[in-house]
């Protein structure tokens, strides 16, 4: 079935972007509520059809593709587009609200894109928008991190245009396709990387806590929701059923839970734990099969919202109190105790308790390991969900809110902005209605296959993980306790290696250039370009200059003898040379004719 309208809603984002700086107060808020309210809206009366289809020099570009893979992610892309603009509503100067208007419109073109040139275009306006939201802070920390994932991005965008070139030379085509792990080459390795990289795939990933971490408090809670949620759609689309996504999932999931335990800053935390939450998706998509994938739809759903959700939290704390490490955190309860409701059930979604969307999104991922027999993916990702319970459903709210008497410096005795707390009440009634019916997500999932969330087996089993995750957490309570300290991941190699290969270029090759290579051409290369200038300069005076006198005496020589010739200065002559002249002229008709 063909829809008969369509309108691409990331129109409706980019057109608000030269606006925006030109209104304030409540017109400008009007029309950044309006523009997600409008697209939301759009995405709702889609219905399966292709449009916006050009043809440019023999490249068939797709704007427009919709089928329910691309509805499900852009249902959830405005509906988090909602939450996030009111979220940020009490914001003066209009450049974040641009920055997020251009982030979100760049992440439903690639969402819409049937063709790889087309997602390249809206893949690199991901970047350049959310590079925006982190530089916004304004810090020098903010700026450095900035930098370097501006530098990260640029490198994966390289990667994912060079494999569209070399799959365009193969193939004559640029349809964005699924591949098949059997006839896979290096083209399509390279434009899976690109979407690894975005996806912070270990060892890919350090970017993410670094960014999300020091961003504007309005941008972290835009960026968790759209940089790897649009390279997971990417790898659903173009991926599933490679072995190795499996493997690397995993690992995600485990990796992102372990540095999660250990961060002592909140919003670095998080960002943590969105590689683990990252890592139950991708682990779907390797699995390939109708069931693991629509728990990587569903769980990119759910966690888009609860993810927001717990970043809302956090950055309400941020915005009030202007601290996010635990160290200095504690006793807030009593001062913002909506902000603590809030972040609690999006802790106890994230944890997949029973009644909340977590639980009816994570397990079907889970559920497809068991069925493909996969048992150690299954019992990895069952480790990492108990992981994950254990510090962001019970280490976040416990260092921010409980955990002492009152923080470690005078906390502002008020709660977070009003539109703040609307917004985490929006997310939450979502985390709560999906946990609670999760009939309405499941009809938006692209693959034919039937899931039960709510057997009795299912629900023990998630209680003792979840009971017992608790009681380990209470009994080891001390040694978690945080520590003013500063975690190294896998980004000091990079760093490390940075400062090496700068301290190289400074002194070696410096001293190179110096001391060899100066004395290289003041020895060898004067000298013989003096040589080379001699011989040139010979040729030229004494060949090139001979040729051009010599040609010149000739002619003027020649010219003076034809002009005593042809100008001797007697009537006589010119009469008898004019007849001459004119015989011949007449002689030559004749014998032409």
């Amino acid at each position: 079935m063909t829809a008969t309208f369509f309108f691409h809603p990331a129109l409706l984002f980019f057109a608000a972007l030269p606006v925006i700086p030109l209104l304030k107060g409540v017109w400008r808020q009007a029309l950044v509520l309006l523009v997600p309210l409008l697209a939301f809206t759009l995405v709702l009366g889609f219905t399966p059809g292709t449009h916006g289809v050009i043809d440019v020099q023999g490249l068939h570009l797709v704007f427009g593709r919709v089928d329910k893979l691309a509805i499900i992610f852009a249902n959830v892309f405005t509906l988090m587009s909602i939450i996030g603009a009111v979220y940020g509503l009490h914001i003066e100067e209009p450049w974040q609200q641009v920055a997020a208007m251009g982030y979100v419109g760049s992440a439903l073109g690639c969402v819409f894109a049937g063709d790889f040139l087309t997602l390249f275009l809206f893949w690199e306006g991901l970047m350049v928008f959310s590079t925006a939201l982190v530089f916004l802070r304004r810090t020098e920390r903010s700026t450095r991190a900035g930098y370097r994932y501006f530098l990260v991005h640029v490198t994966g965008g390289l990667m994912l245009l060079c494999g569209i070139f070399l799959h365009y030379h193969q193939t004559g085509s640029i349809a964005f396709v699924r591949f098949h792990q059997e006839t896979a080459g290096l083209a399509e390795y390279l434009i899976l990387a690109g979407f690894l990289l975005n996806a912070a795939v270990p060892p890919l990933h350090a970017w993410l806590p670094d960014a999300y971490g020091s961003a504007t408090v309005v941008g972290s809670v835009f960026m968790c929701a759209y940089t790897t949620k649009t390279a997971v759609y990417a790898l659903i689309r173009s991926f599933p059923g490679f072995d190795i996504l499996i493997a690397m999932g995993v690992v995600m999931a485990l990796y992102g839970v372990v540095y999660a335990v250990l961060e002592n800053d909140a919003r670095r935390l998080l960002s943590y734990h969105i590689i683990s939450q990252v890592g139950y998706m991708v682990t779907g998509v390797g699995i390939g099969t109708a069931l693991a994938l629509n728990g990587a739809c569903a769980h990119a759903y759910a966690h888009i919202l609860y993810k927001s959700l717990l970043f809302m939290g956090v950055g309400g704390v941020i915005q009030v109190t202007g601290h996010s490490r635990f160290s200095e955190l504690g006793g807030l309860w009593k001062y913002m105790p909506y902000t603590l409701v809030f972040t609690l059930i999006g802790g106890l979604s994230i944890s997949a308790f029973p009644l909340f969307s977590g639980f009816v999104s994570k397990s079907m991922v889970i559920s497809g390991a068991w069925e493909d027999h996969l048992q150690w993916a299954a019992l990895g990702l069952t480790l990492a969900s108990a992981g994950t319970f254990l510090h962001t459903g019970l280490k976040v709210p416990y260092f921010i809110w409980f955990w002492r008497d009152k923080p470690s410096f005078e906390p502002p005795k008020k709660e977070a902005p009003l539109n703040m707390l609307i917004a985490m009440a929006i997310a939450a009634y979502y985390c709560v209605l999906i946990g609670v019916n999760p009939s309405g997500l499941y009809k938006l999932l692209p693959f034919d296959a039937t899931y039960h969330p709510y057997s009795g087996q299912h629900v023990m089993e998630s209680m003792q993980i979840l009971l017992f995750t608790m009681l380990g957490f209470f009994l080891l309570i001390k040694k978690l306790y945080p520590e003013p300290k500063v975690g190294l991941d896998l980004d000091w190699f990079y760093r490390r290696g940075a400062v090496g290969f700068m301290t190289f270029c400074r002194n070696v090759l410096r001293m190179v250039d110096e001391q060899v290579i100066k004395n290289l051409h003041k020895t060898f290369a004067l000298p013989l370009l003096r040589g080379f200038a001699r011989v040139a300069n010979w040729n030229d005076q004494r060949v090139v200059d001979g040729v051009v006198d010599n040609s010149a005496h000739a002619v003027l020589s020649l010219g003076d003898h034809m002009r005593v010739f042809m100008q001797p200065g007697i009537l006589s002559r010119y009469i008898a040379r004019t007849l001459t002249v004119l015989a011949g002229i007449a002689l030559l008709a004749l014998y032409l004719r």
